[in-house]
């Protein structure tokens, strides 16, 4: 009798998990909160390691017809002058016509779209309570059904409710990163396509990213904080009077933003952090992705490292006695891959969000040097991971 599997989220480590799963003859369901597969979301980049998941998945094609094609991010002063500009790989590590970078809601929908008709899909619904024993996970869905699963895995972003509901509280493994952002789309009235704009000052910055040829931008605010601002979290006019007040009497185009994020319904505003855990299972259940190891938007590389971890975690089960011994398995894999992953974040918020004059003048230093790095050898350089191959 096949085993088992719930997979709680259906964005970018949950229907990978689910693709995997299956093909390794698993019975499989996926419930996500959501009504549908989440639409929006910033360009993500898929590179190193990820590349040979989602080759071997059979979605590569797919995915290179949706690259966004970034050709340049320019970086500005405080008045909006231009610093200088480079290539994105110069920055993320990556490598022209090898690297991929994609929307966030385009690789979930492949990602979907491959496993859609072979896994069941609960949307609208998410896990109240969960009641791990020897015979398997008793699970009570918020819609009040009941089910029985032999394993349950978490693949519910880094604010996970499987990880409450196993684990306890966030604060437990959640590393505050000393900042906060706030992203919305906002009119393109600079006509910006394939490129990014960088603003900065000491603690702050403000990104417009023209991802092609549309009437609107994406748009990221971001900020040094102490203390993270908990008061700001489930109110979003609390959010945008915040953000209005850091950078209330900054120029550019720092006024034309204030006033798109105080009607902007698109607003997405949370700290940025990451997830860290002794071990990312606990009997029965076991989590992967942000849910697991968030390493945040610092790095670059959060979608990349959910995607090697969902393919080593089914691998393992696939391939191991029983689930104790392949969440092990799973955890020496992978455990090496991700901490070098999320130390990236450490320079990447040194290089985006340089917090006084001095660092940021060493940083525009970095960028006009005559041997600034490119390809593998980025300003964020990040980690590879030979994978194995199972059966």
């Amino acid at each position: 009798m096949k085993q088992k599997i719930l997979i709680s989220g259906a964005s970018i480590a949950g229907p990978a998990l689910a693709y995997w799963l299956h093909r390794h003859g698993f019975e499989v369901t996926v419930v996500e909160k959501a009504d549908a597969v989440r639409s929006g979301g910033y360009p993500i980049d898929i590179r190193g390691t990820a590349l040979d998941v989602v080759r071997r998945m059979g979605v590569l094609p797919q995915l290179r017809d949706a690259h966004v094609d970034s050709r340049k991010i320019t970086f500005l002063g405080a008045d909006g002058g231009p610093v200088t500009s480079i290539r994105p790989e110069a920055l993320t590590g990556g490598v022209a016509g090898r690297d991929i970078e994609v929307r966030r809601q385009d690789l979930a929908y492949v990602l979907y779209d491959t496993v859609r008709n072979d896994v069941e899909f609960l949307f609208g619904d998410s896990i109240a309570t969960l009641h791990d024993h020897d015979g398997g996970v008793d699970v009570t869905f918020d819609s009040g059904a009941r089910r029985t699963f032999d394993l349950v895995v978490g693949a519910d972003g880094i604010h996970s409710n499987t990880r409450g509901l196993a684990f306890g509280p966030e604060e437990d493994y959640h590393h505050y990163l000393g900042c906060s952002f706030a992203g919305f789309t906002m009119p393109n009235e600079l006509g910006l396509s394939h490129e990014a704009l960088f603003w900065n000052v000491p603690g702050r910055s403000a990104v417009l990213y023209g991802v092609a040829d549309s009437d609107e931008v994406l748009a990221v605010m971001t900020f040094l904080q102490p203390e993270p601002p908990l008061d700001a979290f489930r109110d979003p006019g609390a959010q945008r009077d915040l953000v209005a007040s850091v950078f209330a009497g900054d120029q550019w185009e720092i006024p034309r933003m204030i006033d798109a994020i105080r009607t902007a319904d698109d607003l997405f505003f949370d700290v940025a952090g990451q997830i860290h855990m002794p071990q990312w299972s606990k009997g029965r259940v076991a989590l992967v992705g942000d849910a697991a190891f968030a390493p945040s938007f610092f790095s670059g590389q959060g979608s990349s490292i959910a995607l090697v971890g969902a393919y080593l975690l089914a691998g393992e089960l696939a391939t191991r006695p029983d689930h104790s011994s392949a969440f092990a398995a799973y955890d020496a894999a992978a455990r090496k891959f991700v901490d070098e992953n999320q130390a990236i974040a450490i320079s990447g918020r040194a290089a985006l969000l340089p917090p006084t004059a001095e660092d940021l003048a060493l940083r525009n230093q970095a960028l006009l040097g005559p041997s600034l790095p490119s390809g593998d050898e980025g300003l964020l350089v990040n980690s590879s991971l030979q994978l194995p191959e199972y059966p």
